[in-house]
């Protein structure tokens, strides 16, 4: 295959040989002489009775590690139907379903992480996360740094200390897009006996993070998962019982728990993130590359583009793409003249989440938060997430946004 048709076959075959799995996987499976409904029933619930005294006390109640159903705030029947989706999604042997994807990011690090610990985190982390482990984790006595996601594995060792626990990533990276050498940076963290997390939320289904040695996987079901904006829902996946038994206990513990319409309305857009994916991320890309040819534009901060820094990580180990992406614009293009670009869209809606069906935009200068002056970020800069509108559309938007770009300079 000629290397410039490489993206495309990429990111338009990626989410083919998922699509079957998605459809048929968590479908009601209670199927008698009368018939059925495809998906599950909602169950909603705190009390769970039984008929007599030794039923209960031989129902396993006491046992937190089990997907039974034992208590309301301990999962309903969909959420547990949803964790077994999600760790077959994601390769993992146990799922946790939570109330968010920043719980989802924040219950691990309660989880593998006690006072005196260390915690290394990629820069260019989700935003909420790093201002949990900025103000709770150091009042709770865990030692907190950061490394350049620029950074070499190598590079990356030295700044694990005696005390290191928890690798932290997220990659690609919020708003900037690096991706990260999992596999290398895995290896050096069992190396020093600590846990690999990553927020693979953009990588859902296209990245296997259990066969790159992670450790934990992290998703924001509000996004992908679900795709249709209309709830807030985490998870979080393990693949060994150790890991899974610790999780399962802090999370009992804190009553972190997934409302059971949220995990249905998740299990119901599971079934279509295959086609929607497939549709977005051609999108996404065939506008990352008409954006690219602007003149006003510096870089796309695209995975599946040369541009992006980590590329060949993304070459190597994903088996396609989603729809978000960024963009660094020339100089003179300053925040105020993106502003205006911005606000002259008409089919981007402006805001900060991502992953659903309808296209959106929103500034990155202002939005982020590092300890080092990101690399990629030579400019004025924005993201865009691609939803389901014809890329057609959407491009001559960008057009007349554009033109009006031009003319403020």
């Amino acid at each position: 295959m000629q290397e410039k048709n490489y993206e495309e076959y990429a990111v338009s075959h990626g989410w083919k040989a998922l699509a079957t799995k998605l459809v048929r996987i968590g479908n009601n499976q209670d199927i008698d002489k009368n018939g059925r409904f495809i998906n599950a029933p909602i169950s909603r619930g705190s009390t769970v009775i039984y008929p007599s005294v030794s039923a209960m006390r031989n129902s396993g109640a006491e046992n937190l590690y089990t997907h039974k159903t034992i208590y309301g705030a301990m999962g309903s029947p969909n959420q547990h139907l949803l964790e077994q989706v999600m760790a077959s999604i994601e390769g993992g042997t146990h799922t946790q379903v939570v109330s968010s994807g920043l719980a989802a990011c924040t219950v691990p690090l309660l989880t593998y992480l006690s006072a005196g610990d260390h915690c290394l985190l990629m820069d260019s982390v989700y935003g909420p996360t790093r201002r949990f482990a900025d103000r709770v984790l150091r009042r709770f006595g865990v030692e907190v740094s950061y490394y350049a996601p620029e950074l070499s594995p190598q590079e990356v060792e030295k700044l694990f200390q005696p005390n290191t626990r928890v690798l932290f990533v997220e990659s690609p990276g919020s708003h900037t897009f690096e991706l990260q050498d999992i596999k290398a940076l895995s290896s050096i963290a069992h190396r020093h006996q600590s846990r690999m997390i990553i927020d693979n939320t953009w990588g859902i289904g296209i990245f296997q993070p259990f066969q790159h040695g992670v450790d934990i996987s992290v998703q924001a079901l509000t996004k992908y998962a679900n795709g249709h904006s209309d709830l807030v829902l985490g998870a979080i996946t393990v693949n060994n019982d150790k890991d899974w038994q610790l999780l399962r206990e802090t999370t009992v513990m804190l009553g972190e728990v997934g409302g059971p319409e949220e995990a249905w309305l998740t299990l119901r857009g599971l079934r279509t993130l295959g086609a929607r994916l497939e549709k977005q991320s051609v999108s996404a890309l065939k506008i990352a590359k008409w954006i690219a040819n602007q003149p006003e534009v510096e870089r796309v901060l695209h995975p599946a583009l040369p541009s992006c820094y980590g590329h060949e990580f993304w070459k190597r180990d994903f088996t396609g793409a989603s729809s978000l992406f960024g963009v660094v614009f020339k100089k003179p293009v300053t925040p105020e003249h993106v502003i205006t670009f911005i606000d002259s869209l008409s089919n981007f809606g402006i805001g900060a989440s991502w992953g659903g069906y309808e296209s959106l935009v929103m500034p990155t200068d202002g939005e982020i938060n590092r300890t080092y002056k990101s690399h990629v970020l030579t400019g004025a800069a924005c993201r865009f997430q691609i939803g389901l509108e014809d890329p057609e559309d959407l491009i001559k938007d960008l057009e007349q946004g554009f033109g009006i770009l031009r003319n403020s300079l």
